[in-house]
């Protein structure tokens, strides 16, 4: 899975202090099965985190030790309660946080096996289509994401012009 060898929770930057380290995935399932044959729409899980009132998709930081790709696994358990399969690499984030960098490396994850139960860091958790998904989305940079593994499976957004909800044509 091209896994970087990162440990712990930071490495150096340059010159910007130390870069926290965090991992996540797009976890997502196939859509039902139409009267037509072919699946319908994919479904991405979005969580409900209270503590900042957003939802967004599962990640967290390294722990010590920890490669990437096995955080990946760890933080959607944790906050999904789902043991998932990692599949293709999705675009690496990078932005602030309190000033300091940090970078989230995500992959496209489809679950294998699990329940999600309400946590202390993860409240609610909820699977909708893309065009829904990218709409409750509270950060911005976690809607390119859902478009990377739409491109990834083969699925193209289409935004219709203004600020209008996204509609999606799916091949």
């Amino acid at each position: 899975m091209g896994e970087r060898p990162r440990t712990g929770r930071a490495a150096a930057g340059a010159g910007h202090g130390p870069v926290i380290l965090a991992a996540g995935a797009v976890l997502w399932l196939p859509g039902r099965p139409k009267k037509s044959g072919r699946l319908g729409r994919p479904r991405i899980a979005l969580v409900h985190r209270p503590k900042y009132d957003d939802w967004s998709l599962p990640k967290g930081k390294l722990e010590a030790g920890e490669g990437m790709a096995e955080a990946a696994l760890r933080e959607v358990r944790e906050e999904t309660g789902f043991h998932c399969l990692l599949g293709p690499e999705l675009p690496t984030q990078h932005y602030r946080v309190q000033g300091r960098p940090k970078e989230v490396r995500y992959w496209a994850a489809v679950p294998s096996s699990g329940s999600f139960r309400p946590n202390r860091e993860v409240d609610r958790l909820e699977w909708l289509p893309a065009g829904k998904a990218r709409a409750r989305l509270t950060h911005d940079q976690d809607r390119l994401l859902v478009d990377a593994l739409l491109a990834v499976l083969g699925a193209e957004p289409v935004r219709a012009a203004g600020a209008g909800p996204v509609k999606e044509r799916w091949k």
